[in-house]
């Protein structure tokens, strides 16, 4: 039988083992889960007779270069710092490797020893990164082998609540890892490309600076810039483009609430709360907040940051119960951001009925024979519990659809790479349309950049 050896069994992880399980006996796989918490592997895993859950600690080199030497392909589903030392043993040992995760320096630098070995090492083949260079590069090449300039392209995603389970102010719950979320838009500028021109936005700015886009269907949202939309834009071929943006999707006034931490320093990862355990809610509130005798920390909070009682942000943050002196933090040396996030972690994590939904938009416009065109594609998906995410299915199908490609032969090029090329996405977009993630497109007037309805 061929071997899959599959590191990591977290939230992203149930469609790929599901997929890899169905497909078992038809294409002869046995299927490895390996991970520190052995109960949760097992748990994905069952009792089906082409797999087995194994201990296995990514720091311990002898029992993970054991696994690997054993495999015929390896999936790494770990956090995205843990890839590289995996990265390594497959290369020692000659064997292909599957992520999900942005390719790092370190990844990069193996790129020579991947292709001298005929090794496929793909890497951002889930979702965001991953459909999203699949659905993009498919509509740009179509594009331009008919002859076409891109002068336009903006892309947005959003790991969001399914509208039946939108149940909070916020209409937000976590549906992706939480540090993700408090930290998202730190460390520098987010960077973009309008008609030709630079566009940069400090953080301190980055939550008012919003657009709006309508979903068919599902209804209005708004978008805030990535870091730098422009880490793609050679890859895409798109060098001489005159916008390029790429953004997070969220549901209309979360960004103007989230900007209320942004502002207080909440979301800062840098520095550690002295006496932090002993704190609570209110008490970190406050800790942000001008020493006053006789003023509540409300009423602090309020005029501090122009907030009128009466204004739904102020709706937004009681819903969050951040002002409760008896609800203690209980984290030692804890830094703002991790404090925030389990305070957010009380309201925002999915329950077991809830559901989560994914959310595509891309934008493409171009020139034709002296016209100017347009191209609107959105991608809707759902869950389907809190364990079959839209999350999971949409980072897991594609790694689990990439990594059986491989091993049959049908991705060959060598290499450390992203999913680009005709030769890796076509087959990829085909086949998950049979699991509903598909794009709908539309031919529009070209309407350029317009920032209220991109």
């Amino acid at each position: 039988m061929r071997k899959i050896l599959v590191i990591g069994s977290g939230k992203s992880t149930a469609y790929l083992l599901k997929y890899l399980l169905d497909k078992s006996v038809s294409e002869n796989l046995y299927i490895t889960v390996g991970d520190l918490n052995l109960d949760q592997a097992k748990s994905l895993i069952g009792s089906h007779k082409n797999a087995k859950a194994l201990l296995l600690d990514v720091f311990d080199s002898p029992s993970r270069t054991l696994a690997i030497k054993d495999a015929d392909i390896v999936i790494s589903m770990l956090p995205a710092r843990f890839h590289i030392e995996v990265a390594k043993d497959c290369i020692t040992y000659k064997k292909h490797m599957v992520t999900a995760s942005y390719v790092s320096p370190e990844m990069q630098h193996l790129d020579h020893d991947a292709k001298a070995n005929n090794l496929v090492l793909m890497n951002e083949i889930g979702v965001d990164p991953g459909i999203d260079h699949m659905s993009a590069m498919q509509v740009l090449d179509r594009i331009r082998d008919k002859g076409g300039k891109i002068i336009l392209f903006e892309s947005f995603t959003g790991g969001l609540v399914a509208p039946e389970s939108d149940n909070n102010l916020w209409n937000y719950k976590f549906t992706w890892n939480p540090r993700n979320v408090v930290v998202a838009g730190q460390g520098g500028a987010a960077k973009f490309l309008q008609e030709g021109a630079y566009k940069y936005i400090p953080y301190n700015r980055l939550f008012r600076r919003t657009e709006f886009l309508e979903i068919p269907n599902f209804g209005r949202f708004e978008v805030y810039a990535n870091r730098d939309s422009l880490k793609y834009q050679s890859v895409y071929g798109l060098d001489h483009v005159k916008t390029l943006y790429r953004g997070t999707m969220r549901r209309v006034g979360f960004s103007r609430a989230w900007h209320i931490f942004a502002t207080l320093g909440m979301t800062d990862d840098s520095y550690t709360i002295d006496d932090s355990e002993n704190m609570s809610y209110r008490d970190f509130v406050n800790a942000f907040l001008p020493y006053s005798p006789t003023d509540s920390v409300e009423l602090k909070l309020r005029h501090q940051l122009k907030i009128d009682q009466d204004d739904m942000v102020w709706d937004k943050l009681i819903e969050l119960d951040i002002f409760n002196p008896n609800k203690p933090v209980e984290l030692k040396k804890a830094t703002p951001a991790q404090i925030l996030q389990k305070i957010l972690m009380d309201s925002w994590t999915l329950s077991k009925t809830d559901k989560d939904m994914i959310v595509m938009y891309h934008k493409f416009g171009y020139e034709l024979h002296g016209k100017q065109h347009q191209i609107d594609a959105n991608m809707v998906v759902l869950g389907e519990d809190q364990t079959y995410t839209a999350m999971a299915k949409t980072v897991g199908l594609p790694v689990a659809i990439a990594t059986l490609a491989i091993l049959n032969g049908k991705i060959k090029t060598p290499g450390v790479q992203i999913p680009i090329t005709k030769e890796v996405y076509n087959p990829i977009l085909k086949e998950l349309e049979n699991y509903g993630i598909r794009f709908q497109e539309k031919e529009v007037p070209y309407l350029g950049y317009n920032p209220l309805n991109i």
